[in-house]
């Protein structure tokens, strides 16, 4: 059944929102020169802007999607995507670097919930059945800011400045906050102002329910997307660097190479509703795997030959897998616990981007043992484990849920 017009409306305007609020995370990696030379810092001192964003942007996503449960997700959105706004023009007049920090803490912190309510929202309004070909919608649409950024923030830095970049980042927050005060908050079947939701009959704190959530039945799909977060994340995080060093390429030629990542992602999102109906939601999970699977082999190619061609494949594939992977995670969570879809949904992000976050930890010592291919090695390993060993756990919480309905 295809999405309503109304439907259609709010999945492209979250979308948009959650593009905005990537985008704004990811630009900044080629921009960190720029920065370092304009507040007169070494360049290893101003990665700490990076850092800055994203420990709020993947810790608090589990806070505000449950703020979502409880005030309703269309209210809490608006107030996070306007923190978005603020924080980033903050950004941009930021005299020195601790107050570029102060303004990326901020920033974060507000976008940290945006995709975690975006997706329990999307799940109320287009209902259970088509909930897993919208939040691919979504994501592709979101994910298309994280491989398109790398490119325009580095382009928008050259040609004007990293201030200039900020600026640009924070009109479009500007107009995805206007895109949402006109979107209504409309149900499943229509109806109007559907929220906020049964949350208040559950009991328990924030930290017990959601132990009992990432811990409970459903543990097997909160513990893939921390997997799923080390190696896709992981290996995205090094391959600017990695192409850099390995290829020789310049920050703006590594950038548009790695946009293939934007747009497979939005192709992925497009397609993973297809694929769902022919495979089901594991099929869709093995399918982002293996495209998973083929980008770390080109990154292989890469690393044995120097040609930077192969990259092309790798990041392209890259971006599909982890457009089918990740939205297809976060649909299977809602079921843990249907009166708090945005806690699970947020937990989900908490695991990819804590799984990411050690996921580049892990790859830098590697790359000090070992060099990229070693890196590229493990991850191949993991993604495997997790094919063969996660996709018989989800395999045996999905025939289960099957019974009981």
């Amino acid at each position: 059944m295809e999405l309503t017009t109304e439907q259609k409306r709010v999945v492209y305007t979250l979308g948009f929102c959650g593009l905005v609020s990537a985008a704004d995370n990811w630009f900044v990696s080629p921009a960190l020169p720029a920065i370092a030379n304009g507040l007169g810092v070494a360049a290893s001192a101003a990665a700490i802007v990076l850092t800055a964003y994203m420990l709020p942007y993947g810790m608090l996503q589990p806070v505000c999607g449950a703020l979502g449960d409880r005030f309703g997700r269309l209210r809490v959105l608006r107030v996070i995507v306007t923190g978005l706004v603020v924080g980033t023009f903050l950004c941009a007049a930021a005299p020195t670097l601790p107050t570029l920090v102060a303004a990326r803490v901020v920033t974060g912190c507000f976008a940290a919930g945006i995709i975690a309510v975006s997706q329990a929202y999307v799940g109320d309004v287009v209902g259970a059945e088509r909930r897993g070909a919208a939040v691919g919608v979504l994501m592709g649409i979101t994910f298309t800011g994280q491989g398109l950024s790398s490119g325009l923030g580095g382009i928008i830095t050259d040609l004007m400045s990293w201030r200039a970049a900020f600026a640009c980042f924070g009109a479009l927050a500007l107009l995805a906050l206007a895109l949402l005060w006109r979107l209504p908050a409309v149900g499943a079947q229509g109806e109007k102002n559907p929220e906020p939701s049964a949350v208040s009959a559950v009991t328990g704190s924030f930290f017990s329910r959601a132990a009992r959530i990432f811990f409970g039945s459903h543990r097997a799909i909160f513990f893939v997307a921390c997997t799923t977060g080390f190696v896709f994340l992981g290996v995205y995080g090094f391959m600017g660097t990695f192409l850099s060093e390995r290829c020789g390429l310049g920050s703006t030629q590594a950038g548009l190479i790695m946009m293939l990542y934007g747009i497979m992602c939005l192709v992925g999102g497009t397609v993973s509703g297809r694929i769902g109906t022919r495979h089901g939601a594991l099929g869709v999970i093995r399918v982002g795997e293996t495209s998973g699977l083929v980008a770390i082999a080109a990154l292989l190619v890469v690393a044995s030959t120097g040609a930077w061609q192969p990259a092309l494949l790798g990041a392209g594939a890259l971006g599909f897998g982890y457009i089918l992977t990740q939205p297809t995670l976060v649909s299977l969570s809602m079921g843990a616990d249907p009166t708090q879809t945005g806690l699970c949904t947020g937990l989900i992000g908490l695991g990819v981007f804590a799984g990411g976050g050690v996921g580049s930890a892990v790859g830098a010592m590697l790359i000090s043992l070992g060099g990229y291919a070693l890196l590229w090695v493990v991850a191949a390993v993991l993604l495997v484990c997790q094919l063969v060993i996660g996709g018989r756990a989800l395999g045996v919480l999905l025939v289960r849920h099957t019974a009981r309905r």
